[in-house]
């Protein structure tokens, strides 16, 4: 785990609100220098804090009107192999191996109905180490500022 002080977790929320912010007005908001802002951020990205930046997206307007969650059951010591199989699917935005009932948790983005069948029904049952799906449809989101959201945040 990287050592961070105070600093570091505001440039840390900093960046998370705004991951276009210049490192001269990040500077300016945290009262330090620009040669100490770019300094921090570089170390908080080769440390493996930072991992990335990315566009986040308002999923409707880009077209995928129907969120859902699904839950997986998989075939013992398959998580991998379901894994990357999940992971390839444009329509699934977030992948979560998760304790209790069931083993993943999907967070699926759709355009309409048939889509959405297509992707549980077909594609997700397809699958020959997923032995069940069950799912539950979004009505509505909220996240809290700076939460990572959109179509594809991943590492």
């Amino acid at each position: 785990m990287a050592s961070m002080d105070d600093t570091d977790r505001l440039i840390v929320e900093a960046l998370r609100a705004n991951g276009r912010l210049s490192m001269r007005a990040l500077a300016e908001r945290l009262h330090i220098s620009r040669a100490n802002a770019y300094s921090r951020v570089a170390r908080l990205e080769r440390e493996g804090v930072i991992i990335g930046y990315a566009a986040l997206i308002d999923p409707v307007r880009y077209g995928y009107a129907l969120s859902a969650y699904v839950y997986l059951d998989i075939a013992q010591r398959s998580w991998k192999s379901v894994r990357g199989q999940l992971l390839r699917m444009p329509e699934v935005d977030h992948v979560a191996l998760v304790s209790g009932a069931h083993d993943i948790l999907l967070r699926v983005r759709a355009r309409d109905a048939v889509s959405l069948r297509d992707v549980v029904l077909t594609r997700l049952q397809e699958i020959p180490e997923v032995r069940a799906t069950q799912t539950v449809l979004i009505f509505d989101e909220a996240e809290p500022a700076g939460a990572q959201s959109g179509t594809r945040a991943r590492g």
